[in-house]
């Protein structure tokens, strides 16, 4: 998660996260941003992405069999620990939660575990995740809490590794740095596999607001609205697919 500053030179694709830290908390040296709100990062992913997306509601459902989030931007592995502990809080026991993330540089082990230690209450859920995270780094798709979670990193390029990528989402969390630090994300391309991999009941949520990221997704088929954002950020978008204009 992000906000404003000047955007540098990111290194080549698939490097591994270069990081500065400051006040304690990681900090993006090459896009010369924060990985998550320096009010409180945990209450923020609740906010944008799991009020956003209306999971806790959807994932009562007691028939519900799956479920599918796609997410651009893993990071420190806030937002999937987040969702973990919903998910196994709130949907049914024979329920698959499938978390699909991408990634253009990974976080080392070393970082990603320092980074999570500003988390204490969710130190329960992040035990498999860090026993698994070389895996992840391998390319496999990891299980967790006996096969109710299935996590998968995509290393690269978000709209080159969707462009790949077959399965539907449920719901999208847009995240990653703000458009001001990396426009090369936010471009019409990746809004059309997003359209891609959705169907009518797909939600999503970012916590930007900006002008050209509502009128891609628009364009691309998804219905949005403005919503409060969280803490000092004035607004946030959420919405569902609606379908291009061709569909039938």
């Amino acid at each position: 998660m992000s906000h404003d500053n000047i955007t540098t030179n990111a290194p080549a694709p698939n490097q591994p996260a270069v990081l500065d830290w400051q006040n304690q908390q990681p900090y993006s040296a090459e896009y010369q941003d924060v990985y998550f709100s320096t009010e409180n990062g945990l209450l923020e992913t609740e906010y944008v992405f799991l009020q956003g997306n209306d999971l806790r509601q959807r994932w009562q459902q007691p028939d519900l069999q799956s479920f599918t989030i796609i997410e651009t931007g893993f990071g420190t592995g806030l937002n999937f620990l987040c969702t973990l502990k919903l998910w196994l809080a709130t949907a049914p026991p024979q329920a698959i939660l499938h978390f699909i993330s991408t990634e253009k540089h990974p976080l080392t082990l070393h970082d990603i575990s320092c980074a999570l230690t500003l988390w204490p209450e969710l130190s329960n859920y992040n035990t498999e995740l860090l026993a698994q995270y070389s895996c992840l780094l391998d390319g496999k798709c990891i299980a967790l809490y006996n096969h109710r979670v299935r996590l998968s990193l995509l290393i690269g390029d978000a709209t080159e590794q969707l462009t790949q990528a077959q399965h539907r989402a449920d719901a999208w969390f847009l995240d990653g740095f703000s458009p001001a630090k990396n426009p090369d994300m936010w471009q019409p391309a990746l809004f059309e596999q997003m359209a891609r991999l959705s169907h009518p009941a797909t939600t999503l949520a970012t916590f930007t607001s900006a002008g050209f990221v509502r009128r891609g997704l628009t364009v691309a088929g998804f219905l949005v609205k403005k919503r409060t954002g969280f803490g000092k950020k004035r607004e946030m978008i959420c919405g569902q697919y609606a379908g291009a204009k061709n569909d039938s």
